[in-house]
């Protein structure tokens, strides 16, 4: 029973962490692309069990893909 519980938390944070790689790549790089990715990341994270991070991950892939179409849409 411990096993499955230390299982599912590090893959809670495993998604919470690459969801936050995404907002930042959805800022630099493909707004929608990795902002997408990086939300269904997030929230994953998020109900697997990481809730207070998966959260911030989610809200800000948000942010910037908001971010980047302004900045693009700018130019």
């Amino acid at each position: 029973m411990a096993t499955s519980t230390v299982r599912s938390t590090s893959a809670a944070r495993i998604c919470t962490i690459v969801g936050f790689v995404c907002a930042v790549l959805a800022l630099l790089l493909n707004p929608i692309l990795f902002g997408v990715i990086g939300l269904v990341l997030g929230v994953v994270g998020a109900v697997l069990g990481d809730k207070p991070l998966g959260w911030y991950a989610a809200a800000a892939n948000v942010v910037a893909m908001l971010l980047s179409m302004l900045i693009l849409s700018a130019l």
